[in-house]
């Protein structure tokens, strides 16, 4: 369950610090692109080991950026559908101007490969 009450200024502080690590934006970006992903996508494409890019999940969620959903053993995140406005706002200005930085146009070019070469997942 989010700490943070969206009405407050920690909230905002804490909102725009989950993206100020490269990695967490990249993260962002990603799973704006493709809607859901596995930790195993993330870190095929990030090429992380699975702590590194869970700990930042982890961070993501608790900044109520991502959410997740159970299936099997296979965690998967989703851009929160519960963001405040802040955060719907901040994702649009993302999508409008950081989606185009070689480095995103780069990680959705992998993310497409490792996608398409990734074996169905069975439960």
């Amino acid at each position: 369950e989010p700490f943070y009450n969206p009405h407050t200024m920690k909230h905002l502080a804490q909102t725009i610090k989950a993206l100020s690590d490269p990695i967490r934006l990249r993260i962002d970006l990603l799973l704006q692109a493709e809607g859901e992903l596995c930790v195993c996508d993330l870190m095929a494409v990030l090429k992380l080991p699975q702590s590194t890019v869970s700990r930042h999940l982890a961070y993501l969620k608790r900044s109520c950026w991502v959410d997740t959903r159970r299936q099997g053993v296979w965690m998967h995140y989703t851009i929160s559908r519960e963001s405040c406005v802040i955060c719907k706002e901040l994702l649009l200005l993302l999508k409008r101007h950081a989606s185009n930085l070689p480095e995103a146009a780069s990680d959705r070019s992998v993310l497409a490969v490792v996608l398409k070469n990734k074996p169905p997942i069975s439960n």
